[in-house]
């Protein structure tokens, strides 16, 4: 009787292959062998299914006939044994394929990483902090300094670990390659992979008097200043990325810094994508006769808008090119009429609105 490999996964019969990946990771991770409760026949059960689902091919021809017999699988060549053991298994003559890619990322939380495709080079911690600007500085952009505290390379021996003065001497360990051998076991046989030295954190030298700042690391935690370019136009809660400029580790690369932008809110403006909005109040015979507003820009410089006879409460006016700058050009300003109603008339002033009455105002 055939197998039911989507049973096998836990999964349904049309779930994606990112799915089929998920389910496998958690099982094999599950079941693996060289783990406490690990059980070796479900292992290899699971990486079975696997190897058939993740294919596009098998599993068309899995769904089709519903055994692996067909369409490529090996032509009846399951039962055989092959590579160590893994019965229903040939990994080397046209039966399945064993893939390493995806094992190896389960074998690396085992084994250390040793058997993850390429080496992962290792990364100091990301940072993230945030940063207060002014509405004016968010809208033309700023040059500015920020002091953090974080493990940073040491000054005082430039990452060496040595003390001034002092020579390095070829590593014992790894003499002096930065890098060494060993053996890990799994169930698929020995295997001899390479990571960075313990010893002298890959650099290949040992120093012969440690600094004393560092003990010797080469890093040391400190006060550091970093100048960030705020481009214009940012909004609030953007983040600036700058690469490498997170916390340093010693034999890897350093992390990443991410800045949080917070912005204050303007009085005046409020921004509304590429523009600038804001509500202007006039009066009724302003709005009758029309009249000239005196707008302060955010430059500081005041310019002068014309407002039309005869405009509406709840008009607009734009003032183009005023706005927040964007790809070479900038927004506009968006003049909001708000026409401020009279509370209360003297009594001339209710005559003189009488008489407009009776000309059918």
């Amino acid at each position: 009787m055939p197998k039911d490999y989507y049973n096998i996964l836990g999964v349904k019969k049309d779930a994606s292959k990112d799915e089929i990946k998920k389910a496998f990771h958690k099982l094999a991770m599950k079941h693996h062998p060289d783990k406490n409760g690990g059980d070796d026949k479900k292992f290899k059960e699971v990486n079975e299914a696997y190897q058939v689902l993740s294919d596009d091919k098998k599993r068309s021809n899995y769904d089709q006939f519903g055994s692996t017999d067909m369409g490529g699988f090996g032509g009846g060549r399951q039962g055989q044994g092959g590579f160590g053991g893994f019965g229903g298994f040939d990994f080397s003559q046209g039966g399945m394929e064993f893939d390493m890619g995806d094992l190896g990322d389960i074998f690396g939380d085992f084994f250390g990483g040793g058997m993850r495709r390429g080496g992962k080079t290792k990364k100091g911690r990301d940072i993230e902090v945030s940063i207060d600007l002014s509405f004016e500085e968010s809208i033309f952009g700023v040059k500015k300094t920020i002091s953090i505290n974080k493990n940073s390379v040491c000054k005082d021996c430039d990452g060496s670990g040595a003390k001034k003065g002092t020579k390095l001497n070829i590593c014992k360990v790894c003499g002096g390659n930065g890098k060494v051998a060993e053996i890990k076991r799994s169930i698929l046989g020995s295997f001899q992979t390479v990571k960075t030295c313990d010893e002298c954190f890959g650099s290949g030298k040992i120093p012969s008097e440690k600094c004393h700042t560092c003990k010797g690391t080469g890093i040391h935690k400190q006060n550091e200043e970093i100048k960030v370019n705020i481009p214009a136009g940012i909004d609030n809660d953007q983040m600036i990325k700058l690469s490498e400029n997170g916390e340093t580790i010693r034999g890897g690369k350093s992390g990443d810094l991410y800045i949080k932008v917070k912005i204050k809110n303007n009085t005046s403006y409020r921004r509304e994508g590429i523009n600038l909005v804001k509500d202007i109040s006039i009066k009724l015979t302003d709005a009758i006769l029309g009249t000239t507003y005196k707008l302060k820009i955010l430059e500081g410089n005041i310019i002068e808008v014309k407002i039309p006879e005869g405009i509406n409460n709840g008009e607009m006016l734009r003032i183009r090119g005023k706005g927040i700058p964007y790809q070479g050009s900038r927004g506009d300003i968006i003049l909001l009429i708000k026409i401020e109603m009279p509370k209360k008339l003297n009594k001339k002033q209710k005559e003189l609105i009488e008489e407009l009455k009776d000309e059918g105002f």
